[in-house]
């Protein structure tokens, strides 16, 4: 079967190479290939899948819309769907953080909900310059990809990526304050920095290495935003969605954002959607003036209304992501002991390993694979081993999975020492 992939699909096919299998089925945090054989996911869509695979509210409610011949397309036309949704978003999300947001729903990927971030900001500003991060992904078109930092990413563009200014993020360099050094470069006239439109930063770098800002540093940089006259873009499409353990990751860090892109799980079941979170104030748009032909997949309303409803009407879900955080950092913490030098990174359910290596990183992922865990890497040099399970993950599974996890990190140490020898 492999070999119509070979043949037929793109070389940008990158997941599969890793993990070269055929899948058939998925339950939570559990994917089963065509063989049968199981695998706990530690991946979970890149953190498209925190309540898990196809949970069973979710499935029947996307049942029940699709066989009731629900509106499945509708642009940006006013369903039965999206009022449901924005219902339950406001309820339940917005109006107990007294945010006051405007909702724009863009195209279905994270990267648009970014590219809107920015055009906004230069709109509203009149200014140009996007002050991104050293280790930042924000996406794969162009203008999320001029404020990427990977080198590999940033060439499959062919071209000038501009706009966009690099700034060192909290710790990026040893020995050195990050926002002083931003200070004084926006204060210092003769920088060649032009005033910005905004800072864009994610709070924790999913991509970047699973690098998490502090409170201290994300205040910082809304300050130094105020000051200057730009807007903070919070990119939470990776971290957010309780990822972290709160709705948004920025949460009780004492800042507001004025955008918010968000995706990835905010539809609840991996369906394409995405949306930016405006400051009412900004939000300037002319009707059509920025859209997207599948803004409104009401499959993906369908199912991110469920999600609302079934794990944000009370605080229990974030005291479980709580306690399960604890627990894997917990373990972490026994597995980074094993590998001199090694350090933990991250925050709540969005931590990993750095080993320092991503050869070791690399060995020990394919060592896990073999053993039934898909977990991937992460960091400039894919150092830091990542751990992205569902939040939904049954106890029992996450453990034996973490154990996986240690197995590799021991088998690979082993394998060093043979061959050092």
């Amino acid at each position: 079967m492999t070999d119509i992939y070979t043949r037929r699909e793109s070389q940008a096919r990158s997941y599969c190479r890793a993990f070269p299998v055929t899948f058939t089925k998925a339950v939570n945090a559990t994917l089963t290939d065509a063989s049968g054989r199981d695998y706990t996911d530690f991946l979970a869509g890149c953190s498209s899948l925190n309540y898990g695979h196809n949970d069973p509210d979710m499935k029947s409610a996307l049942v029940e819309h699709i066989t009731a011949d629900g509106v499945t397309h509708g642009l940006d036309m006013h369903t039965d769907a999206k009022t449901a949704f924005l219902d339950s978003f406001e309820r339940l999300i917005l109006a107990p953080r007294g945010m006051d947001h405007k909702v724009m729903f863009t195209g279905p990927t994270g990267t648009n909900a970014v590219e809107a971030a920015m055009k906004l900001a230069r709109k509203t500003t009149g200014r140009d310059t996007i002050i991104a991060f050293t280790n930042g992904f924000h996406g794969m078109t162009m203008g999320a990809l001029a404020a990427t930092g990977n080198a590999g990413k940033r060439a499959g563009a062919g071209t000038t990526l501009s706009g966009v200014v690099r700034m060192p993020y909290e710790g990026a360099l040893e020995g050195v304050d990050s926002l002083a050094m931003i200070r004084a470069m926006l204060d210092n006239p003769s920088s060649g920095i032009d005033a910005p439109a905004a800072f864009l930063i994610e709070p924790v770098q999913g991509e970047g290495g699973l690098n998490a800002a502090s409170a201290e540093f994300l205040q910082g940089i809304q300050a130094l935003a105020r000051e200057h006259g730009a807007l903070v873009i919070m990119d939470d499409i990776q971290a957010g969605i309780g990822r972290t353990g709160p709705f948004f990751s920025f949460e009780d860090m004492g800042v507001t954002p004025d955008l918010i892109p968000l995706a990835k799980s905010l539809s609840g079941m991996g369906l394409p959607m995405a949306a930016l979170l405006i400051r009412p104030d900004l939000d300037i748009w002319k009707p059509a003036e920025h859209n997207g032909t599948f803004r409104g997949n009401n499959h993906a309303f369908v199912t991110a209304r469920v999600a609302l409803e079934k794990f944000w009407s009370d605080d229990s879900f974030r005291q479980q992501t709580a306690e399960k955080s604890e627990f894997l950092t917990r373990r972490l913490r026994e597995i980074a002991a094993h590998v001199p030098g090694a350090t933990l990174k991250g925050r709540g359910m969005m931590q990993g390993v750095d080993l320092g290596s991503g050869d070791l990183a690399a060995q020990i992922c394919a060592t896990c694979f073999e053993h039934g865990l898909i977990i991937e890497t992460s960091g400039a040099h894919d150092e830091v081993v990542k751990v992205l399970a569902p939040l939904t993950i049954p106890q029992a599974q996450f453990a034996a999975g973490l154990d996986i996890l240690e197995a590799a990190v021991k088998s690979a140490l082993d394998t060093q020492k043979l061959a050092a020898e």
